[in-house]
C-alpha cells in the first residue's frame, strides 16, 4: 500500500506540473416529463487538471477513431470517478468521455486515462 500512496503523489505532483486545466462535468439524467417529452438533466462540475495527446494510428479501432484525445488525470485529484455518461471541457470545447482505463497498484487507482471525442 505504500507504494500505491506514493504513486498516487507523484502522479498528482507530475499531472498538477505538466498539466493543463479542464473541467469534468458529471451529467445525471432526472426525471421524464410525459407532458413535454423532455427528460431533465442536472451537471455538477469540478475543475482539475490533465495531460491532452492524441491517440496513435495504432490504438484505432472498433471503439477508438483517429482524432480522438487521451486525457491522463491523477486519481488523487478527484474525488469521483469519471464514467462514460461524464463530459470532459478543455478551452469551451465540450468532449464526450468514451473510454475510462484506469490505471492502478494494489487495487488503488493512480491515474485515469479518458479517451475523449468531439
Amino acid at each position: 500500500m505504500a507504494l500505491a500512496t506514493s504513486l498516487r503523489s507523484v502522479a498528482s505532483k507530475l499531472v498538477t506540473k505538466f498539466g493543463g486545466t479542464a473541467t469534468l462535468r458529471r451529467v445525471t439524467v432526472g426525471s421524464y416529463n410525459s407532458t413535454t417529452g423532455a427528460v431533465t438533466e442536472t451537471t455538477t462540475d469540478t475543475a482539475l487538471r490533465g495531460v491532452l495527446q492524441d491517440v496513435t494510428k495504432r490504438e484505432v479501432n472498433d471503439l477508438i477513431q483517429a482524432g480522438d484525445k487521451r486525457f491522463i488525470i491523477a486519481a488523487a485529484d478527484t474525488s469521483t470517478v469519471p464514467t462514460t455518461a461524464d463530459r470532459v471541457i478543455i478551452d469551451s470545447r465540450s468532449l464526450q468521455v468514451i473510454e475510462v482505463r484506469t490505471i492502478e497498484q494494489d487495487n488503488t487507482p493512480i491515474t485515469y486515462e479518458l479517451i475523449l471525442r468531439d
